[in-house]
């Protein structure tokens, strides 16, 4: 028959060994949750991959990512041909005279943005209907796709929502 003071060490002993057992368990669900927060933070970036319609809903810009830069080109839009049916309209408002006969079909209307807390920002955002180029950001607002373009001290936010 065992005595007190060996019941007393293997309660010790079992209850050492749970502890051990507890704690490895606590580490390994905290490396899964780091993991797994530290990859989901890692897809925020790319959520603003994907096709986008204006807020005019008479284009469609697919935003997709270059080497660490994100960009859009017009895939889609409700008056891509001229009057004739064939012939694709050209981005005729351009100022650069050697710009003016590249087709808006396919055009690259954002460029050069990078991904920063939140936000992707350092781009521009071309405006076919206007022939101009704003300096902008973009970022989310709920499932929409908030993109500011700038002008100096002033800006204009426009609102796109996805495909």
């Amino acid at each position: 028959m065992k005595t007190k003071k060996q019941h007393k060490n293997i309660f010790k002993d079992h209850l050492l060994n749970f502890k051990q057992i507890k704690m490895k368990k606590i580490i390994v669900l905290a490396a899964v949750l780091f993991t797994s927060f530290s990859a989901l933070f890692a897809q925020d970036e790319n959520l603003v991959k994907g096709t986008w319609i204006n807020s005019d809903k008479d284009v469609k810009v697919e935003i997709y990512k270059s080497g660490d830069k994100y960009f859009g080109k017009i895939v889609w839009a409700s008056n891509l041909y001229e009057a004739d049916g064939n012939t694709l309209r050209k981005d005729t408002k351009n100022s650069n005279e050697s710009l003016k006969n590249r087709t808006l079909l396919n055009m690259v209307i954002l460029t050069g943005y990078s991904y920063d807390d939140g936000e992707w920002t350092g781009g521009e955002i071309y405006d076919p209907k206007s022939g101009k180029t704003y300096k902008s950001k973009m970022k989310f607002s709920g499932k929409n796709l908030e993109i500011r373009g700038y002008v100096g001290i002033f800006s204009k936010t426009t609102t796109w929502t996805k495909a």
